[in-house]
């Protein structure tokens, strides 16, 4: 079980590691918080299943903990974006004018 919750974390810390490399990539605050708030949240969620797998006894904590991340997470996203649009942030879609071509 021990080997389990050690690979479960391993690939939390590559999805931080993807959501570094995705904020310094992407053009725009819509596309950087998408990738902020999804990854982030999938390697939180990986690496609190993890540890749970490792020491079963905080269970329930650390349920209760990924139950809260993956409530707010979105929200949070969701009061970024609506702040952003509201100071006038635009979408920087070139990417998607070729695209479409």
């Amino acid at each position: 079980m021990d080997y389990l919750g050690y690979l479960l974390i391993f690939f939390g810390a590559m999805a931080f590691l993807v959501s570094a490399v995705g904020l310094v990539r992407m053009p725009d605050v819509y596309t950087r918080m998408h990738v902020g708030t999804k990854t982030t949240t999938i390697g939180t969620l990986l690496v609190i299943f993890g540890i749970i797998f490792i020491e079963p006894s905080w269970a329930m904590k650390l349920i209760l903990l990924a139950i809260f991340i993956f409530l707010t997470n979105p929200l949070s996203s969701s009061v970024v974006a609506r702040a952003a649009h509201k100071d006038g942030a635009v979408l920087e879609n070139d990417a998607f004018k070729e695209v479409s071509k």
